[in-house]
């Protein structure tokens, strides 16, 4: 197994209707829109985000997490 940092993964949330993603380069996360808009966010921000998928408190919407090895 490679390593588990923050930069190793990749996360989807996604609905019917849409997609979007998170992910770590050197300094940030950045989110990709569903509309392709690239915008840098703190880690609270993206925690923001995932917190309501993962509570299961938006019905439809699905959190997947991809990793990437090196």
């Amino acid at each position: 197994m490679g390593k588990l940092t923050n930069d190793r993964y990749r996360i989807h949330l996604k609905t019917a209707n849409f997609s979007e993603c998170y992910y770590r380069d050197q300094e940030d996360w950045l989110k990709v829109s569903a509309q392709k808009r690239i915008f840098r966010m703190t880690a609270e921000q993206v925690l923001n985000h995932l917190l309501p998928a993962l509570a299961d408190i938006k019905p439809g919407l699905t959190v997947q997490v991809e990793y990437l090895p090196e």
